[in-house]
């Protein structure tokens, strides 16, 4: 068996092409133009590309974008004023501050602050548990919403009575995307650093969702033949010369022989996210404004 390439390249892309659809229907018959601003704190390279590719996916999709960029030494309190006047600004309908933030700034205290209601990257407490309750106005992260998209494709928007393994437990993505699948009605396992004989409960999975940060954690041989692998991970470990390569949580080569589908790494779950980010930003404004949102 070798498995087939889950596409987030060409998933994210249509998915762009329905937010900018939406995003032009709505300034038409609204006059509303979604608008997302993204905060970076510092000068981390790796921010600066996600930050300068989600600008310039805003923008392509007929949405406003506001970008702030500010130093590394940058108070809490400063940013705290900043967050203030994103969330009384009337254009501003998605708030980001991107992750992480420098040691002098408490970043749990910074993702309070935004306004529930803007909060397009869905940590704030609200919305984490709005999602723990079912509740289907929940601002939903934007990695985890991606994989579950993915998913929907492979499964043809049926996983009810689907064995699900999370590995990882973080807020980011673990916990999230573990509740996403409960009410798909799957049966959800979460895995983590503590768990006993992983590889047993691998080969009992009709789905792995692999979001550890340890890269090729995953074998091959932990597969259930025929499972659906979704691999989360970004991991840089060093190439030929100064080029670093990039692989994710599951040795790819190895699972692709047992595996009945699988993202790639890169060109998998990462695209999603920025794609997940804009239909979050749209859908937020049309719940501001009190108007229907046409994205499913």
């Amino acid at each position: 068996m070798t498995a087939a390439i889950i596409d987030g390249k060409a998933a994210a892309a249509a998915l762009r092409e329905q937010v900018a659809t939406e995003v032009a229907r709505l300034r038409e018959a609204h006059d509303l133009q979604p608008g997302l601003a993204v905060v970076l704190v510092g000068e981390d390279p790796a921010s600066q590309v996600y930050v300068r590719n989600k600008g310039r996916q805003t923008v392509e999709a007929g949405m406003l974008s506001h970008a702030h960029r500010l130093a590394v030494d940058t108070s809490e309190a400063d940013l705290l004023a900043l967050v203030a006047e994103l969330n009384d600004d009337p254009t501003v309908h998605g708030i980001l501050v991107q992750l992480p933030l420098p040691p002098q700034i408490d970043e749990q205290r910074v993702i309070r602050a935004i306004d529930p209601a803007k909060d397009v990257d869905g940590f704030h407490p609200l919305n984490t548990g709005a999602l723990a309750n079912g509740d289907p106005d929940a601002l939903v992260p934007c990695t985890p919403v991606g994989c579950l998209l993915l998913l929907r494709e492979q499964f043809d928007n049926d996983l009810a009575g689907q064995d699900a393994l999370v590995i990882g437990r973080s807020n980011i993505v673990g916990k999230p995307v573990a509740q996403l699948l409960l009410q798909e009605s799957c049966t959800v396992t979460i895995a983590h650093s503590r768990t006993r004989d992983l590889p047993a409960l691998c080969r009992h999975a009709d789905i792995v969702i692999a979001a550890v940060g340890r890269p090729e954690m995953v074998r091959g041989d932990w597969l259930k033949p025929g499972a659906v692998v979704i691999d989360v991970g970004i991991n840089r470990l060093p190439g030929e010369g100064e080029k670093a390569r990039l692989v994710g949580d599951v040795a790819f080569a190895e699972a692709r022989e047992v595996a009945g589908a699988i993202t790639p790494v890169p060109g998998g779950v990462g695209p999603m996210t920025i794609a997940c980010l804009l239909r979050n930003t749209v859908v937020a404004a049309c719940r501001q404004a009190g108007v229907a949102c046409q994205l499913g």
